[in-house]
């Protein structure tokens, strides 16, 4: 029963067929990404049981910091920016983001410092910052690039850079929140969040089942949020100064 899951695979296997046959060249990544995946996720399962028992806040934030490197180095990997700097603008724009959303949960009660509440919420905060930085660097990135000349005879006119990337700096921040902004028009409709049917199929009351759902889609969308202005903020500075290169 256990192992039936790997049938499910298939469905790889025909993404990996398809991409193979139309030259997408993303036979390699999705085939390494895919296993990893399954080996992450073994290794959680039984690492898990190991985080839940910590009770100190030092311990618990370590956790988070640690997910937040690797948060930060994957996107890294993903976006390829160019220049030694462009880990360190993963790495605080994940960091700032996650963890002012996380901070604000643990002020307003939302959440607590128990391991079974602060971990998994973490994980969904963190890796949402994760999706949004790198839709939105790539997205900035190939703008950029295909609009310099307009960039360019902004900047000879007498605008600031930050002037002339301004319309840029707009659009990606839209096209990085699009997929937030979809679940939220559809959460009930079409998408059904697992939280909400794990919570009534464990015989909560609905409305409570809902209310936890709620929370996670209103975070998502702040992290989202904060992620694209600090992504901004940061990487604006970091190529003001010279320090990166898009």
């Amino acid at each position: 029963m256990e192992f039936k899951f790997l049938a499910s695979y298939v469905l790889v296997l025909i993404a990996l067929f398809y991409s193979y046959k139309e030259k997408l060249g993303l036979e390699k990544t999705l085939f390494f990404s895919s296993v990893r995946a399954f080996l992450q996720l073994l290794i959680l399962g039984y690492i898990l049981a190991f985080i839940f028992k910590l009770e100190n806040p030092f311990e618990l934030f370590c956790v988070l910091l640690f997910m937040i490197i690797f948060a930060a180095y994957t996107g890294e990997n993903r976006v390829k920016l160019r220049g030694k700097t462009g880990y360190i603008l993963s790495f605080i724009s994940i960091l700032s983001a996650s963890f002012t959303v996380i901070f604000s949960l643990l002020a307003i009660e939302v959440i607590s410092l128990k391991p079974n509440e602060i971990i998994p919420v973490g994980g969904m905060v963190i890796g949402n910052s994760l999706n949004v930085y790198s839709l939105f660097v790539e997205r900035i990135r190939n703008d950029i690039k295909n609009s310099i000349n307009i960039i360019e005879n902004k900047v000879a006119l007498g605008a600031t850079l930050e002037q002339a990337l301004q319309p840029i700096i707009k659009s990606s921040i839209k096209a990085s929140l699009i997929p937030i902004v979809n679940t939220l028009q559809t959460v009930g409709i079409i998408h059904i969040p697992g939280v909400t049917t794990g919570m009534l199929l464990a015989g909560a009351h609905p409305l409570e089942a809902v209310s936890y759902q709620l929370v996670i889609m209103y975070m998502i969308v702040a992290v989202s949020l904060f992620t694209g202005i600090f992504t901004k903020i940061f990487l604006l500075k970091l190529i003001f100064r010279g320090q990166l290169k898009i």
